[in-house]
């Protein structure tokens, strides 16, 4: 029992720790990207040997799936665990949810994440594969879950869940995507945002909807 206050203080010096590792090599491999950081950078960024960065993460891989888990693990999870049950205004629930997920696709921060993979995913593919795995595949997962519910509900035509969340991303998204990517859109304000996605979903449900 007298050991509980020592074994507390040093579990949360060593999350305080692993949080400040994150935070430096989240700002180094956005600044210099995947290929030029190192893990001996990001120590020294930290002010600290190499050696105690491995006693965190094994390799620069393992460092950069957590980067990519903690910038978009995190708000993903809380726009998919909020969910209300299917009822009747599904439309109503896509909208709020499409409306979530582009303002946060298309927001600063993430946007700069996207231009990062794609600048080094041609040469270091472990960087797409990371990326996929740690977002967008565990979003469609999470939409082909809900959808599933809306089939077996009547709501939407059957389908393949999996195909409909791809769709139904895409539709939301639409072309603001893409000139918020190549940097010729500004910020969008959530009025634009909602504007957009409203079309995307009414989209969606006349081909899926019942």
């Amino acid at each position: 029992m007298s050991s509980l206050p020592t074994a507390i203080v040093e579990s949360a010096r060593s999350e305080q720790r692993r949080r400040a590792i994150l935070d430096v090599a989240s700002q180094a491999f956005l600044e210099e990207g995947f290929a030029a950081t190192s893990m001996s950078s990001i120590a020294a960024r930290l002010g600290g040997s190499k050696g105690t960065l491995y006693n965190y993460f094994r390799s620069k891989e393992e460092l950069f799936d957590a980067f990519m888990q903690d910038a978009c693990g995190g708000a993903a999870n809380a726009l998919f665990d909020n969910l209300p049950e299917i009822g009747e205004d599904l439309r109503g629930v896509l909208i709020d949810l499409g409306t979530g997920f582009c303002s946060f696709v298309l927001s600063d921060p993430v946007m700069a994440i996207h231009r990062l993979v794609v600048a080094e995913s041609g040469r270091f593919p472990e960087v797409g594969r990371l990326f996929y795995e740690t977002g967008p595949k565990r979003g469609e997962e999470r939409l082909a879950e809900y959808f599933t519910k809306a089939i077996d509900a009547g709501q939407l035509k059957p389908d393949d869940p999996i195909t409909m969340g791809r769709r139904f991303k895409d539709l939301c998204l639409s072309e603001l995507y893409n000139r918020r990517l190549w940097g010729v859109l500004d910020a969008l304000t959530p009025e634009e945002v909602r504007v957009s996605v409203t079309e995307g979903v009414d989209i969606f449900l006349a081909y899926y909807g019942r």
